[in-house]
């Protein structure tokens, strides 16, 4: 009786698994502002307001030139947007951010307003972890907000398993790193050590602005300044934390598995798909 009933209820809740990426992408919650957008022409002269309430310097402005802002160093919390008497920094509620190269995440000033979206693996590795990618998530020094958002992909409603993608205990198993945190000091070896005990070709992925410039923890005497500084970084997913459609989306992305042509993203301010 007790399988009946196990069964039935079963059959009643449905399919919980987001139809996503074969199926519109699900909005951000408000609070999320998603992805900044900088538009250098709308930048007063002189003005540095947005500059001088960044907590973590991610805004630069030089004399007589547009804001630029590395989305790398940012957090998102939206100080700069509140702050723009001009409206030159803007929030989007585009959940994509991920890139291939650190420069991708710099925009504003004379150049794109927004980040350049990362391309897929070149083919050799395509090959290889196209269809079934295994990842060792490692937390060099993390808050556990990265983590948390990460360890969200595997429960029911994401289910990262159907992607051919999955998480391992072992770094042997694995086919690359997923890396959040700044890298402590007291993490530094551990991470040496289980970069090494991955088998080659391997790939790296860099979570979290911790994780790529070391975030509001940068400069400190007891972190490195994010994983490039020990080891090559094949993808960068920025946010603090990042949303876990943006973990996903870079993911997809990176393999090759998304074809925005049947769903665009949804942006703020746009109509919905679904």
């Amino acid at each position: 009786m007790f399988v009946v009933d196990t069964l039935l209820h079963r059959l009643k809740r449905g399919c919980e698994t987001m139809a996503y990426p074969d199926g519109p992408a699900p909005a951000l919650p408000e609070r999320h502002g998603g992805a900044l957008r900088v538009d250098g022409s709308k930048c007063d002269d002189g003005c540095d307001a947005c500059v001088s309430v960044c907590p973590t310097t991610a805004i630069s402005r030089a004399n007589g030139q547009p804001a630029v802002l590395d989305l790398g160093r940012c957090v998102f919390c939206a100080a700069c947007v509140q702050a723009c008497p001009t409206g030159a920094i803007t929030q989007t509620g585009d959940h994509r951010m991920a890139v291939r190269r650190r420069e991708d995440l710099v925009v504003g000033g004379r150049g794109a307003e927004e980040v350049r979206l990362a391309a897929e693996l070149d083919a050799t590795l395509m090959r290889l972890f196209g269809r079934s990618l295994r990842l060792r998530q490692v937390s060099a020094g993390g808050c556990n907000a990265c983590e948390a958002d990460t360890n969200v992909l595997g429960t029911i409603g994401w289910d990262l398993g159907r992607f051919g993608i999955q998480f391992v205990a072992s770094p042997r198993h694995a086919d690359g790193l997923l890396i959040t945190g700044p890298v402590s000091r007291n993490m530094q070896r551990a991470l040496r050590k289980t970069w090494d005990a991955v088998p080659e070709p391997r790939i790296v992925i860099a979570v979290g602005a911790c994780a790529i410039s070391g975030g509001l923890f940068a400069g400190h005497p007891e972190v490195h300044t994010g994983v490039e500084s020990e080891l090559p970084v094949d993808l960068y997913i920025p946010g603090c934390p990042p949303h876990p459609l943006t973990i996903l989306d870079g993911l997809l992305r990176m393999l090759g598995r998304l074809d925005e042509r049947r769903f665009p993203p949804r942006r703020r301010g746009a109509a919905a798909t679904d």
